[in-house]
Order: structure tokens, then sequence, then C-alpha cells
């Protein structure tokens, strides 16, 4: 279960809503957090001053008076004209996560808005109940504008929601007035303050970089096994990996990969059998380089994981309403910056992860860098092509890992007639994180059936470890003695990846 109130959440509790359907509950003293908020917002539209959004119009419009009979009005019409996205919809489990850190925004006391808006979000997620959301929309500098004016519509009993196809195995839009009925949940009437609140803020941005962490979790150790086998399968050395090595150059992360490959390795036949051997002096850099590179991107998803955490914790709303004075504060904690850096950084880290292997997935095919494996990894190569085309797949994504990682947090486009002036094309840097970490995911399985193929041609037992996850994918993935259809062994062994099952395999954990 996961409480809304003033405590900020961890990227724990927002994968539980999102992809476990954890309930949520609301704290015992949200209604006290959030009173002195609201009261200073109806006293500023009871009042004759301009007050951002609660007063006057939005953005370049923020100069507009708005009359205290429209103050209501005025906030459902910002939530429609702002859910204009355009596109495929995003996944529903970042839709989620996204309804529920809004409700932990609103639910800070902060955003001068009612509990009942706290406990509408709250109702849809425990009832399952998704919007549809556009991908295409938002610049991440007002926050994620059109996103949560998507999500936040459907409160309204307006706009649309996912639904299951017949079957169960796609989702469909449909109109949201008919599901919210269905489920016996009322649309929200808005007051002031309140549609604002619930379109500004980062948390579609923070969304993502909370399942990305929770996915690189699993995807950084995975790396670590696939390299181990690799290693073996190209009878290197572990020399390299020694923690007195490792401790000549005190990076955490090259520590941490360093150490799982040791442990990896420990005891392996293969690499015992040729550890004197000639050419096991100095191996390739995609071997003996792993711990710093591996180790770097480490590094990176460290130093996001920071970011993600100061946000857990902070109020992103514009303007943000200080009840002990009655104060009512245009910011600009919306902008999305530090979230679009963190997002691209991540990115690049993964393209060049899934170039290392690349690298290691070719020298496993190639007979001239391979030291004895069969072209391709095919017993009788020339009758059969063997994996000659899972390595052009590779390629492929690698490539395409490379365009994700173009920086979108470099650019900005001035809109709202030059009001909004730099943005921070976050969201976009966000979903090209998500898309990377698919992409790295599938490059790390094409290097664990490789990987693990080449080690059982050398016909020498592997190190526990690695024994253990070539079982594991021998469960579902058969050796390829002879060509087959290899689409659905990619397919599955990208399923063992993605769950974390190749790291459940082993007899030891690693992280």
């Amino acid at each position: 279960m996961v409480v809304l109130g003033r405590t900020p959440l961890s990227v724990a509790d927002v994968v539980a809503v999102a992809r476990h359907h954890a309930p949520v509950e609301l704290a015992a003293d949200l209604d006290d957090a959030m009173a002195g908020s609201r009261a200073a917002v109806e006293a500023a539209v009871a009042g004759d001053r301009p007050v951002y959004g609660v007063t006057t119009g939005f953005g370049a419009l923020a100069t507009t008076r708005v009359s205290a009979d429209d103050a209501a009005r005025v906030q459902y019409a910002v939530v429609q004209s702002h859910a204009a996205g355009m596109g495929p919809d995003v996944e529903a489990e970042v839709v989620r996560a996204m309804q529920l850190l809004k409700a932990r925004t609103l639910a800070a006391g902060r955003s001068g808005v009612r509990p009942q808006l706290v406990r509408a979000i709250a109702a849809l997620l425990d009832a399952g109940i998704t919007p549809a959301v556009p991908e295409l929309g938002s610049l991440g500098a007002s926050g994620d504008l059109a996103p949560l004016a998507h999500a936040a519509i459907v409160l309204l009993g307006n706009g649309w929601v996912l639904e299951d196809e017949e079957g169960g195995t796609s989702r469909r839009r449909a109109d949201a007035g008919p599901v919210l009925a269905a489920a016996g949940i009322e649309p929200i009437a808005l007051e002031a303050k309140e549609g604002l609140a619930l379109i500004n803020g980062t948390e579609g941005m923070l969304a993502h970089l909370c399942l990305a962490l929770a996915d690189l979790d699993v995807l950084l150790p995975t790396l670590d096994v696939t390299c181990a086998l690799s290693v073996e399968a190209l009878r290197g050395t572990d020399a390299s990996f020694a923690e007195r090595i490792s401790a000549l150059r005190p990076h955490a992360g090259q520590a941490r990969s360093a150490a799982n490959l040791r442990a990896l390795l420990a005891s392996s036949p293969i690499v015992a059998s040729h550890r004197d051997s000639p050419h096991a002096v100095q191996d390739a850099y995609s071997l003996r380089c792993a711990p710093q590179v591996h180790g770097a991107a480490r590094e990176v998803v460290a130093w996001v994981r920071g970011i993600v955490e100061v946000e857990l914790a902070s109020v992103t709303d514009n303007p943000v309403v200080f009840g002990e004075t009655g104060e009512v504060v245009s910011t600009g904690n919306f902008h999305g910056q530090p979230l679009a850096y963190a997002a691209d950084f991540a990115t690049i880290a993964l393209a060049d992860l899934a170039a290392i292997a690349e690298r290691r997935i070719d020298r496993l095919l190639d007979p001239a860098r391979s030291d004895g494996l069969p072209p391709f990894l095919a017993p009788r190569a020339g009758v059969n092509s063997g994996f000659m085309l899972a390595h052009y797949t590779a390629a492929a994504l690698v490539n395409r890992l490379r365009g994700h990682a173009t920086p979108a947090s470099c650019d900005t486009i001035s809109t709202s007639a030059g009001q909004e002036d730099h943005v921070s094309m976050g969201w976009n840097a966000c979903r090209s994180l998500r898309a990377a970490v698919a992409d790295a995911m599938r490059v790390a399985a094409i290097e664990l059936v490789c990987a693990a193929e080449a080690v059982e041609l050398r016909g020498i037992p592997p190190a526990a470890a690695t024994a253990a996850v070539i079982a594991a994918l021998r469960e579902v993935v058969p050796r390829m003695d002879v060509d087959r259809f290899l689409a659905p062994d990619l397919a599955a062994a990208e399923q063992l990846v993605r769950t974390g099952a190749v790291l459940d395999a082993l007899p030891e954990p690693i992280s």
C-alpha cells in the first residue's frame, strides 16, 4: 500500500502503483495539510489583486483579469484546451505513475486545491481507470502540460481512457464518461486554481525516470552477466577484473561491475584453462575494459537517481501557495531541465553500453577473432548462417540507440507568444530514454543467446553462475545446431532479460 500525504514517495512506491497496481491510501492528516493553502486561494478569488492562474489567464494571457464568477469556469477551460496531444498513447504504467505523482504533489499542500482532487485521482488508480495520454505535446517547461491535461480531463468525465480490446491483448481509447459511471465515480467540478494545478508540473517526466530506474536496476547487472558469458566464450582472462586493479581507479561503478565479473567467473574452468595462454595477455577492449565502461554507466545512473529522489520530494506546481502567510507566488519550479539532462545523459550511457555489447557479439561470430569458434556459431557454416542476422539486429539496435541519444535538452523553441521562451524538451528526452532502455535490453538478449551458444560449443564446463544462466535460457531457447526461425528465440531471451529472470537464475545475487 502506498500512502499519499506530505511524505515523499520512493521509486519503489511509484513502481508498485504503476506496474503492480498497489492500492493507494490517503494520509490521515491530508485535509489539515491542504486546508491553509486552499484558504489562501479562496481569499485571492475574493480579493482584487491579480494572482496568476487564480484571477488571471494563463501563459501569455497572464495580464488578462478573470472575474470571481469565472474563476471556476476558466479552470475547466484550461484543462479542455490543453488536452491537445497527438500520436500514439503513452504506456499505461507511465500514466499511472504520472497520476500518482500528481496526487502526491497536490497532497503536499502547496497547490491550493481541495483534498477532493487527491481522492479523485486515488479513486481512478484503485479502480484501474487509466487516462489515454497521447505521446506528443509536452515541452517539459511549464511541466508536462498536455499529458497532464489528458490525465486531468478524465476527472471531469471527459476525454479518453484506455480500455482492453476483446481478448485483452491490446488497449483502445474509450470515452471516459461511461467508464467512470460504470465504476461509480462522479466527475469532479473544478474550483479556482484547480485546473491549473492538475496540469502544471514535472510529473510526466518524473514518471518516466522512476520506471527507467527500476528497469536499469535489472539491465546493468544483466549486462555484467552477458559480458561474463562472452569472456568465457572467447576464452578471455579475468586478470583485469582484479580488486587491486579497480583500487587504482576507485570509481564505485567500476568496482561494482568488476566485483560482479569476478563473482560470475569464479572457478570458471574455461577461464582457468586459458589464464596463462599467450592470447590471454591482453583481451580486446570490449572484454578487458567492461568494468570501466559498465561502471561509468552505473555512475550516470547513480547521478540520475539523485535527481529523481530530489524531484520525488519536490513541489513543481505554479503558482505555489504558502498557506501560513496567504501568499500565492509564481515560480519556475515546473521547468524540466534537471529531468531533461538526466534523461539525455542516461540515454547516452545506454547507447554506449549497447555498443560495447554489440562489439562482443561481433567478436563471438567472427572466426578470425573468436579463437576457434565456427563462423557465426554455425557448426555447418555455409549450409547454415547461424547467428549472422542476430548480429545484424544488434547493429540496427545500436544505430537506433544512437539516434535516441541525440540530446533533446539542448534544444528550445519559444512558445506562448514568447512568454515561455526557454523550454527543456524533457518529455521528449524521457520518451527517448524509455525507448533506449527497451532497445538496450534487446541487445543484452542477443548477447545472452550468442554467448551461451558459444560457451556450449567450447565443450568445457563454464562457471557455476554462468552455467545456471545458460540452464535458465535453455528452458525457453534450445541450442541452434541447425538454422531455425530465430525471432521467437530472441523474443524469449528478451523476456528473460526484461523480467529479471537472468538475475534470478544466479546462485548468488549481484547488483
